[in-house]
């Protein structure tokens, strides 16, 4: 099973690069299957891989499933 996230583009780089944001981690990515992702745009990111831009609406909405299903998880014991 694959699992892709939504991530803000927060800065473009050389070489079709980017730094994005997934849930407050920053990471490099490539854009070179969407060069036309620009800074603020939302891009579904796939090892390592911007794979397709998101609308910032339905990235937000998805975001906040993630977040929802987050809370609903029983906590490990520390």
């Amino acid at each position: 099973m694959c699992l892709a996230i939504p991530a803000l583009v927060v800065e473009r780089l050389e070489a079709d690069e980017a730094i994005i944001d997934a849930g407050g981690i920053e990471k490099r990515v490539s854009l070179a299957l969407v060069p036309e992702a620009a800074v603020g745009d939302y891009v579904i990111v796939h090892a390592g891989y911007a794979i397709s831009c998101l609308d910032p609406e339905e990235a937000l909405r998805t975001l906040e499933l993630f977040a929802e299903m987050q809370r609903e998880m029983p906590q490990a014991p520390a």
